[in-house]
């Protein structure tokens, strides 16, 4: 099984949710999802309200502790395929895992995925 290089999970660990979002929320508009499906998707996967998000986004809040907070909702174990060369079920540290698998979701979302079968209903 292909392994991320060192470093990989300090660097995702550290990453801040409000240096991201906007990179998430450009790439679904321009595919025209809007930041509301988004937001759904990352509720979905977390727990996160929209407020809720939305504070965290103020605080600077870094992807470990925003991961360590959250809800995962169980159906996430359904997330599967590629995403940066990696099979999501196949990445060991729950971490990255969960960093792919909110990738995962938005890039499905911004592929114009039907947002039933986006949440796994």
């Amino acid at each position: 099984m292909k392994q991320p290089p060192a470093g990989t999970e300090e660097r995702i660990a550290a990453m801040r949710v409000a240096s991201i979002y906007p990179l998430y929320l450009a790439k679904v508009e321009k595919k025209g999802r809007t930041q509301a499906e988004l937001d759904q998707v990352i509720e979905w996967l977390t727990g996160y309200s929209a407020t809720e998000l939305q504070e965290m986004l103020e605080t600077e809040l870094c992807f470990d502790q925003f991961f360590a907070d959250c809800n995962l909702n169980p159906k996430a174990r359904l997330i599967r395929g590629m995403i940066c060369g990696y099979r999501v079920e196949e990445i060991e540290n729950p971490l990255i895992q969960q960093m792919r698998y909110l990738d995962k979701l938005v890039d499905e979302l911004a592929k114009g995925k039907a947002m039933a079968k986006l949440l796994r209903s």
